[in-house]
C-alpha cells in the first residue's frame, strides 16, 4: 500500500457507500493528475487507504483496502475502475461477498487503455509522466497566455499592435526571468512571440494578394530552420526541449522532436506553395482552413513517435 503527501489536482471523486454487519462503511476514490487515491472509512473513521501512479505497470491494479472491525472479523475492500470514467467496489468479511457496488462487473482496468497506460521505458520508468504538465504549469500558462495576449489585442486593434504588445511582453519576460527563479520562458513564448512578429511584418509590409498566400510558406520555413538548427546543432536543447513540456510522455527524445518539426514545417510550407501556385485561390482557401490542419495533425502524430526511445515497451495488461 502505498502513500503521497501531496497529491496532485482531482479530477473527479467517487463515492462508495456500503452496509457491513451492522457497521456504516464509505469508501472514497479520487482520480487526480498524480494517481488515483482510496480511502476506506468505517463508522467515519479512516481506517485504510491505497494509491496507483497515474501511469506505468502499477497504475492498473486495483486497490486493496483492509481493516478489522470492532469485534475481530475482517472486511477488505477491492475497488477500482469498470470503465475509463468509472469506479465499483466489492466487499468481503472474513472472505464472503457481502456487498458489490455494480453487480455482475469485473473491477478490472479495461484492456486497451490498460496497454497504453502501462507501458514502460527500458530503464523500467513509466513512458507516461502525468505530473509533467503540473511541474510545468508555469512556462506552458506563459505561452498561452501570450498567444492569447496576440489574438485578443490583434482583434480589438489591428496586426501591428499586437505585433508590438507581443514584443513588449517578450521584453518583460525576459527581464523578469532576471530576477526570479520560477521558469517563466523555458516553453516556446519568445519563439512563439518571434514568429508573430515576422507574420505580421509580412502582413504589414506585402500587399500583393500572391505575397500573402505565401506568407505561410516564408514563415513555416522560417520556423521549420529554427527546430531543425535547435535538433541538429544544439540536440533539442531550446524548441525540442520547450515542445516536450507540453507532452505527458517521460521517455521523449528532444533532439529527435525538434528535427522531426522541422521536417513537418518545411512539408506544410511545401505544401502551401504547390496549392497557392498550381490551384485557384477558392482551392488554396479550402486547404489552408481544412487541409493543412489535418496534414500537420498526421505528421506531429508520426513525429511523436518516432521522437519516442526505441527502449519503451509495452507491459502485458
Amino acid at each position: 500500500m502505498e502513500t503521497q503527501s501531496a497529491p496532485g489536482p482531482r479530477f473527479w471523486r467517487y463515492a462508495r457507500p456500503f452496509a457491513c454487519r451492522g457497521h456504516d462503511g464509505l469508501v472514497l476514490i479520487d482520480s487526480r493528475l498524480d494517481g488515483l487515491f482510496s480511502t476506506l472509512l468505517i463508522d467515519g473513521a479512516e481506517v485504510a487507504h491505497d494509491h496507483t501512479p497515474a501511469a506505468g505497470p502499477d497504475a492498473i491494479r486495483n486497490h486493496r483496502l483492509s481493516a478489522s472491525l470492532a469485534d475481530g472479523r475482517e472486511v477488505a475492500v477491492e475497488a477500482g475502475y469498470i470503465s475509463l470514467v468509472n469506479v465499483a467496489i466489492a466487499v468481503r468479511v472474513d472472505g464472503f461477498l457481502v456487498h458489490q457496488s455494480h453487480p455482475g462487473r469485473t473491477i478490472a482496468f479495461p484492456a486497451r487503455a490498460a496497454r497504453w497506460i502501462s507501458q514502460q521505458t527500458a530503464t523500467g520508468k513509466p513512458a507516461y509522466d502525468m505530473d509533467k504538465l503540473r511541474r510545468n504549469k508555469v512556462p506552458i500558462f506563459v505561452d498561452i497566455a501570450t498567444g492569447l495576449l496576440f489574438f485578443v489585442v490583434a482583434k480589438l486593434t489591428d496586426l501591428r499592435t499586437a505585433a508590438l504588445a507581443g514584443a513588449a511582453v517578450g521584453l518583460a519576460l525576459l527581464v523578469a526571468q532576471r530576477f526570479v527563479k520560477t521558469d517563466l520562458i523555458g516553453g516556446l513564448a519568445l519563439f512563439g512571440i518571434v514568429m508573430l512578429l515576422i507574420s505580421a511584418g509580412f502582413a504589414v509590409l506585402f500587399e500583393d494578394y500572391e505575397m500573402i498566400k505565401q506568407r505561410s510558406t516564408i514563415v513555416g520555413l522560417i520556423g521549420a530552420v529554427c527546430f531543425l538548427f535547435d535538433g541538429v546543432v544544439l540536440k533539442g536543447r531550446r524548441l525540442g526541449h520547450g515542445l516536450g513540456r507540453y507532452m505527458v510522455y517521460s521517455d521523449i527524445d528532444e533532439e529527435r522532436l525538434a528535427i522531426g518539426m522541422g521536417l513537418v514545417g518545411i512539408v506544410m510550407a511545401s505544401t502551401n506553395w504547390l496549392v497557392a501556385r498550381l490551384f485557384s485561390t477558392d482551392v488554396w482557401l479550402f486547404y489552408t482552413t481544412f487541409g493543412d490542419v489535418a496534414l500537420s495533425v498526421g505528421m506531429i502524430l508520426l513525429v511523436v513517435r518516432w521522437a519516442r526511445r526505441a527502449g519503451s515497451q509495452p507491459v502485458a495488461a
